[in-house]
């Protein structure tokens, strides 16, 4: 179990290294600071992401639910305002970074689970 856990943790902390190598406005310091940025992302997506769901249901069923990009765009964002080390220059970026590091996450999660 908790070998799963740190390998989803090293695998989002390298999709976001990857992402912060795009000039799209995601920016990691080091190896550290996506360790850390990866611990908080997690911890924001399974505490806090359901209740914003939740809470925001009406909108994303009216959008077809295109809304939970701009909901992991600002958990994205916020986690960034935790994190030394991690910075994202506005919402495009974070909207950008969080679908890049979701998508990388995911095809690197596939192969090891």
């Amino acid at each position: 179990m908790y070998m799963k856990l740190i390998t989803r943790i090293a695998i989002t902390a390298l999709a976001l290294l990857l992402v912060a190598k795009l000039p799209i406005g995601v920016y990691i310091d080091g190896l550290t600071g996506a360790l850390f940025a990866a611990i908080i992302l997690g911890i924001l997506n399974t505490l806090v992401r359901p209740l914003l769901v939740i809470l925001t249901l009406p909108i994303t069923i009216l959008t077809l639910g295109l809304f939970i990009i701009v909901i992991n765009a600002g958990l994205f964002y916020f986690a960034a305002t935790f994190v030394d080390g991690f910075a994202v220059d506005g919402f495009l970026a974070a909207v950008l970074g969080s679908v890049l590091v979701s998508i990388i996450s995911s095809i690197g999660n596939r192969f090891v689970a």
